[in-house]
């Protein structure tokens, strides 16, 4: 059995904020969503019977106020169909790059208090992700 991913560990998180903070950043985000969200006992929607897509889309719904005043926007977003090149049994169900104008933007983002209540969200929809940080560079015609 492979390890899911749903926040980053502290080696993870050490390794992204040793990085430059003044510069545009792409955040890859891979999402696999459970069959029916696990909210915390005592949670408005514990018990809801949300699917873990439906609990992301109100992660998105009550992040996005505070994801967008950061500066942040989304630049792609995808839909999983195969695994081309890698695990045959890897699969995700969505995918999409995040846009900020830098990580100091990002780190505001998760600091705020609206946005920790957010991400209970996020927390009980998910049942394996990845985020991945890249810097922006120059699209073109090739793959060099």
């Amino acid at each position: 059995m492979s390890d899911v991913f749903i926040d980053p560990s502290p080696a993870n998180f050490a390794a992204f904020k040793a990085l430059p903070r003044d510069e545009p950043i792409h955040m890859l985000n891979l999402l696999r969503y459970r069959d029916l969200a696990e909210y915390p006992d005592g949670h408005e929607h514990h018990g809801s019977g949300w699917s873990g897509r439906r609990a992301y889309e109100e992660y998105g719904k009550t992040s996005g106020p505070i994801f967008r005043r950061v500066g942040g926007s989304i630049v792609w977003r995808g839909v999983f169909q195969t695994m081309v090149t890698g695990p045959e049994d890897m699969r995700w169900d969505d995918a999409f790059v995040a846009q900020y104008p830098n990580s100091a933007a990002f780190f505001e983002m998760i600091k705020d208090p609206d946005y920790q209540l957010a991400v209970v969200n996020r927390t009980a929809a998910l049942v394996d992700s990845r985020l991945v940080r890249f810097k922006p560079g120059e699209a073109g015609e090739g793959f060099g």
